[in-house]
């Protein structure tokens, strides 16, 4: 990627600035996490079981832990380490548990977390293609996030994504290790296939039409797929869900009760219920009928 200042009509490049210590990149990220992921920070040099974690964050929006590894060099095994970490998560998930509750104003149970959508992230200036190459697994809840500094104090963080045809675990199922064969019979790496599987072709058209206008609401939205429904992101936060019913669509909007601009009365209030996705309104679809206007609903919640 390259950046550039204007002078009128000149550009000019800006260089990119190292990192001069791993800790430089904690700090800068640990600070800015929840602008930057949406998770919430739990506790910087997590120890234990003579383990130091970077940092340990908690994902509200799966309700799962994320364990976070900062790297400056490119020497390093991501799977290993990363997969180790996973173990140590599942083995001792009391200790994560405690951790949480000591360090916030809720409480959190046991059964509260889904520990089935526990991940481990790496964030470093660069990857190698090998690093690229050993972590791009569709199942496997290990991620690389590269950020860089330019001049003027430009701070740029990006998601590696994991190839379309990214292979599962279990095509090495007969060379992978104890280890990462524990994980992946506990963690779930959910994908929008799962999620359209089974469903009629309307439906899979229905969900179709409608993502496409979403993804044109923005040119940086993203999905993130979880257990019980897709999410819809923009710098990592989420905006709206939608769950694939049998033959509708269950759409969330994330805006607080009061604040969604819904002349038709569209949108149902569920903050009084529970839910599974994201916000405070709910809309149930089953053709594209009033796509343009839900659309001007959905767009109130971008940012």
């Amino acid at each position: 990627m390259q950046l550039f200042t204007r002078t009128k009509n000149q550009l000019i490049s800006l260089k990119e600035k190292a990192f001069k210590l791993e800790k430089d990149i904690q700090k800068l990220f640990e600070v800015n996490i929840e602008e930057i992921t949406g998770f919430k920070m739990i506790k910087s040099e997590f120890v234990i079981k003579a383990q130091r974690i970077d940092t340990l964050a908690y994902d509200t929006d799966s309700q799962s832990f994320v364990i976070i590894e900062y790297k400056r060099e490119r020497n390093y095994s991501v799977v290993d380490q990363g997969v180790s970490y996973l173990n140590l998560m599942l083995e001792y998930k009391a200790d994560f548990i405690v951790e949480y509750n000591e360090t916030q104003q809720d409480n959190l149970k046991r059964v509260d977390v889904d520990w089935s959508q526990s991940k481990v992230i790496f964030v470093s200036p660069s990857f190698t293609d090998f690093q690229k190459q050993a972590s791009n697994f569709k199942d496997l809840p290990i991620e690389l996030w590269q950020i860089k500094q330019y001049e003027g104090d430009i701070i740029v963080v990006n998601p590696v994504k994991k190839s379309k045809s990214a292979p599962t675990v279990k095509t090495i199922q007969n060379t992978v290790n104890s280890e990462l064969e524990k994980v992946a019979k506990q963690v779930k790496v959910y994908t929008e296939d799962e999620h359209l599987n089974g469903k009629s072709d309307d439906t899979n058209e229905l969900y179709q039409a409608f993502k496409q206008s979403i993804f044109n609401l923005d040119s940086s939205v993203d999905i993130k797929p979880k257990k019980m429904e897709i999410g819809f992101t923009k710098n990592g936060k989420i905006f709206t869900d939608i769950c694939i019913l049998r033959s509708s669509l269950k759409m969330w909007i994330n805006l607080k009760r009061g604040t969604l601009d819904d002349p038709k009365g569209l949108a149902r209030d569920v903050s009084s219920i529970g839910h599974w996705g994201n916000g405070d309104y709910e809309i149930i679809v089953s053709d594209t009928k009033n796509l343009e206007y839900i659309m001007s609903l959905i767009k109130q919640a971008v940012q």
